[in-house]
This record gives C-alpha cells, structure tokens and sequence, in this order.
C-alpha cells in the first residue's frame, strides 16, 4: 500500500477483502465436512485393506498349521501299523518293549496332534470370521467413500471456477494492504468460525458480536481518521460509506 494511502483508502480495501474472502467462505460452507469426510474414509480404507492382507497371512500360516498338525498324526498312525507289524516278528522281550514304547509314544504324539490340530481350527474359524467382518466393513466403507468422493466432486465442479476467480481477487487484494493490517485481519480471521474481520455497524451494534457500539466510537469511525476495533471481539468496524457507497452517494 501507497504511505499516503488514507484511512478511508484502508478500510474500503480490508472491507472488499472481507467480501471475497466471505464468499470463498461460502463455497467451503457449501463443502461442508466432506473434504474431512472422504480423508477419513480413505484412511479407514486403507488401514482396513492393510487388516485385511494381514488376517489373509495369518488365515494362510492358520492353515499350514493345521496341515501340519494332520499330517504329524498320520504319521504317527502310520509308525504304530508298522510297529504293530514288527511286533509279530520280535524274537525276545527286549525288542517287545521297546516296540510297545514306541506305540504308545506314537499314540501320545496322535492324541497331541489332534488336540493341537482343534486348536488350530478355532482358530483358524476365528481368524476366517475376522477376515469375514473386515473385508464386509471394507466393502461398505469403500462404497461410502466412493458417494462421498462423487458428491465432493459434484459440488468441486460446481464451484471451481468460482473459486479460483475469487482466490485470484483475494490475492490481488491483499497486495494493497499493508502487512502489520493483513497480519490483524488475518488472525481475527481464524479467531470466528464465520470468518469476519471486518465488520459494520448495524443498529448501533457490532455487526460481529452484535455487542453495543457507543455512539462516540460510531461517531469516530465515521470521522475515518483512525482504524477502530471493536472493544469486545477485536473485528474492525466500518460505516455505510465504506460498507455502502453506492447508497451514500444515491442519499447524497
């Protein structure tokens, strides 16, 4: 900005950056939560795809385990047959008992097996029932983010062009305002959910927090000689000369 730029100069600037600035608000308004919306649904999607590969892993090694357990088990059945067939063979007791060990180690070894291949299957019921649950909560959530991401982009089509012209007319606005007013407009800003900065006054109240405004403020900021805030929300406050020339001009 111009030093010899006036007060009046300054708040009709900050005053028709609040303008753009409220429209831009406007079309986000419009957004609404989805551009949260479909971040979140993304993120569920992924960590539920990344669940999904995992319990798909573990449902495989479930698996090999089982195999394994069933197949300790035949052989073990298959080690008493041919125990069983040498015992008819054996030529003294010693060989009779230790052939009569090992059968018995052998049915220790199938009654093992098949507890441990229960074990297994349980989990391994489990593990298909989590995989189940997983893959259904993907398959809704992937179908609600793809609603969400059409609708987004309906409304982004929409508004796209809009807002590009309106973030182009911000820019251009801002180069005008000095940075110490810029810096102030842009924290009360993000102050209020509503994004005003700057304000009227309307009724003799603060267009923002609609607390009374004195009538020697309201005098003084129609003077134009000094940047004036609001004492109780910190928006700066302008008058109908700022906020609505055309209408002073048509009165005058």
């Amino acid at each position: 900005m111009a030093v010899d730029a006036t007060i009046a100069e300054k708040l009709t600037m900050l005053w028709n950056l609040q303008q753009i600035d409220s429209q831009l608000d406007e079309i986000q308004i419009l957004k609404g939560e989805l551009p949260m919306e479909v971040s979140d649904l993304e993120d569920e999607v992924a960590g539920l795809d990344t669940r999904i590969k995992k319990l798909k892993a573990n449902l495989k090694e479930s698996e090999q385990d089982v195999a394994r357990m069933v197949t300790l088990a035949k052989d073990a059945e298959n080690n008493i047959k041919k125990y069983q067939k040498q015992l008819d063979e054996v030529k003294n007791n010693r060989e009779y008992e230790a052939l009569t060990k090992e059968i018995e180690l052998a049915k220790l070894d199938i009654q093992l097996s098949e507890k441990k291949t229960r074990e297994a299957k349980a989990l391994l019921d489990s593990k298909k029932e989590s995989l189940l649950v997983a893959e259904a909560k993907f398959e809704t959530k992937q179908k609600e983010l793809e609603a969400k991401k059409i609708e987004l982009q309906g409304i982004i089509e929409k508004t796209e062009k809009e807002e590009t012209q309106l973030r182009n007319r911000s820019e251009k606005a801002r180069t005008g305002i000095e940075q110490r007013l810029l810096n102030a407009y842009d924290k009360t800003r993000r102050t209020y959910r509503n994004g005003l900065a700057v304000v009227t006054v309307e009724r003799n109240s603060c267009g923002g927090c609609f607390n009374l405004v004195p009538p020697q403020i309201q005098l003084e900021i129609g003077m134009h000689k000094k940047i004036i805030a609001c004492e109780h929300c910190g928006r700066i406050l302008v008058d109908a000369s700022i906020a609505h020339p055309e209408s002073v001009v048509s009165a005058a």
